[in-house]
């Protein structure tokens, strides 16, 4: 990848929180497009139980009007995910849904990959023609910016695909993570998804009783310090907390993070600094969040010897983290279940 391209996803502000999904992803994308189908399979969508006009009015603050509500739905994948939580079945999807080997990625959720048509699995990659012919009701996908780019949506075909469609857009940008489920949670809503649901109840109950299991656990051992970092083959990326959806809300729950200086952060474009895997150890951190995606080294696979002789590492003080959270109730609880945890757990090693 040219330094150019990357200069380019920077200053779009496309790099999200953890900073080598772009990069992780435009690497990968000489991949074969997944043309894969099977939509028409899947099972009714629950928003045929919705009848009528439908209008949404998104982060954007741009209001989309259908005289039906929509069915024949195309998503980025974890908005699918998150809609598939409560009882929503988007047929088509874009973004990473399967791996190498063909199983579900992690940000497709529960969702039966098999059954969907996927426009293109990697960055950059949307296949329009297919995107045509499927006669798309709506497209719906998440914001990483302020100017409400569509995350996943190639650049170069932006227009043509605008043209086939009407957009939803979530923002995921400098707000906790409260907000985005909260715009989750009334879209599925407006689609025909039943909210009184035991399961729907059940899951919002768990994630309030989570996040005051973390916000305990952070008052009570204020001096673990948590880094949220991400893997790629030549940079270790530290994440700030100021734009991530996820570090805000652990933040305002009483979280000590790393946070590097905005200096630092400004060639990532505020998300992130760049270090060598030589200055990895360049912040003291107790507790380590690694990047889960796939676009991303796992921490299994760091080979580096600087890594290893982490203190957190040493003490098998690694958690996943996960810079682009399904946005169902269902699926963000476990993520504060597991900080909680670790900080519950640890030892204080820096």
């Amino acid at each position: 990848m040219s330094n150019a391209r990357a200069t380019h996803l920077t200053r779009r502000g496309l790099l999200a929180a953890g900073g080598a999904l772009g990069l992780g992803a435009v690497l990968a994308a000489c991949g074969d497009e997944d043309t894969s189908s099977g939509g028409s399979d899947a099972k009714a969508s629950a928003s045929a139980k919705a009848s009528g006009p439908w209008s949404f009015k998104d982060d954007r603050g741009e209001t989309v009007k259908l005289d039906q509500v929509p069915t024949n739905i195309v998503a980025f994948v974890g908005v699918a995910a998150a809609l598939y939580d409560y009882g929503i079945e988007v047929k088509g999807v874009f973004g990473p849904t399967k791996t190498q080997d063909g199983k579900a990625d992690v940000q497709a959720g529960d969702m039966d990959v098999t059954k969907l048509t996927v426009f293109g699995n990697v960055w950059d990659q949307f296949n329009v023609e297919q995107y045509a012919a499927f006669q798309p009701d709506v497209l719906i996908s998440t914001t990483f910016d302020s100017a409400g780019t569509l995350w996943y949506v190639p650049e170069a075909s932006k227009d043509k695909i605008a043209k086939l469609a009407p957009s939803v857009a979530i923002s995921v940008y400098d707000r906790q993570m409260t907000e985005p489920l909260q715009r989750m949670w009334a879209l599925a809503e407006s689609l025909g998804a039943d909210m009184k649901a035991d399961k729907v109840v059940k899951a919002k109950q768990e994630f309030e009783a989570a996040a005051e299991r973390l916000r305990k656990a952070a008052k009570a051992r204020p001096e673990i310090k948590v880094m949220a970092g991400s893997a790629s083959q030549e940079i270790f990326y530290v994440s700030g907390t100021n734009l991530s959806i996820d570090l805000e809300y652990f933040k305002a729950l009483g979280v000590n993070f790393v946070e590097p200086p905005e200096k630092a952060k400004a060639q990532g474009g505020g998300w992130f600094e760049s270090l060598s895997w030589e200055n990895v150890d360049k912040y003291p951190a107790d507790i380590i969040m690694m990047d889960d995606r796939s676009s991303t080294i796992q921490p299994a696979d760091i080979t580096e010897g600087t890594w290893k002789k982490l203190p957190a590492v040493e003490a098998g003080q690694v958690i996943p983290r996960s810079p682009e959270p399904i946005l169902s109730y269902d699926k963000c609880t476990p993520l504060l279940t597991s900080l909680a945890e670790a900080i519950e757990k640890a030892k204080k090693v820096a």
